[in-house]
């Protein structure tokens, strides 16, 4: 970031409030956020569970409605979308990135990846060649035609990867995306995330309960009880580092 660059805000939250009843009590799941992220940012939302940082990532995506508050991506404010509306916002904006890799078994790596292009109606031939190239970007170039359950764990969170970049989102999602995988398995797929992040100039927002894993973002937001007590910057270690 040099002097003077104006960085483009592609989430912002203003005084989001998301309050559940259970049974008599009202529960404050979010109670007053206020995030800014900016364009080609990785950030990670930490908290325990519990904290609200799932609910947090359901606003964002347009999964769940706010009680009070804004939520802006790309300049819409999802809070006041109606359902075909987000829906249709998630379809042309977002990538997930799921902790269950939620991999079709019956289809091989490319054809997982290029599925989310099928939904939009693209040629075959278009579909199969951008699946392969994000195949490669993730560095799966010899696990093409490979199911699911003949690849590794870290093989088919990479497809996963894949499969989320496939319709160049604005904003990826990221749900404890390592969950399922061992420490060095974790520690590569996070560096392949912000690798990718870096070289699309894509925006990337992981919620996750490991501080470890948050420390490959570029900053991280610490929520405990629906509210944002701390953002760690961590873009200055990160240039150092490289």
């Amino acid at each position: 970031m040099t002097v003077g660059e104006i960085r483009e805000p592609v989430i912002q939250v203003k005084n989001l409030y998301k309050v559940f009843r259970v049974g008599t009590e009202k529960v404050r799941a979010l109670n007053g956020v206020d995030m800014t992220i900016y364009k080609g940012e990785f950030c990670a939302i930490v908290g325990t569970s519990g904290s609200g940082k799932s609910t947090m990532l359901n606003m964002l995506a347009g999964l769940e409605k706010p009680t009070k508050g804004e939520v802006i991506i790309a300049g819409q404010h999802l809070e006041k979308m109606n359902e075909n509306q987000l829906v249709k916002f998630r379809r042309e904006k977002v990538g997930f990135i799921f902790q269950s890799f939620n991999l079709l078994g019956t289809m091989n790596a490319i054809e997982n990846v290029a599925l989310p292009l099928t939904f939009r109606g693209v040629s075959k031939k278009v579909r199969e060649a951008k699946a392969v190239k994000m195949l490669k970007l993730v560095g799966l170039p010899k696990h093409m035609k490979h199911r699911p359950n003949e690849m590794s764990g870290g093989q088919q969170q990479r497809v996963g990867v894949a499969r989320a970049l496939v319709l160049d989102p604005e904003i990826i999602f990221a749900d404890e995306p390592t969950g399922n995988l061992d420490s060095n398995t974790s520690a590569e797929v996070m560096r392949l995330m912000r690798k990718v992040v870096q070289e699309q100039n894509q925006t990337m927002v992981m919620v996750t309960h490991d501080n470890h894993l948050a420390g490959f973002a570029d900053r991280i937001f610490h929520i405990i009880d629906g509210k944002i007590v701390k953002v760690e910057d961590r873009s200055e270690y990160k240039e150092e580092e490289e």
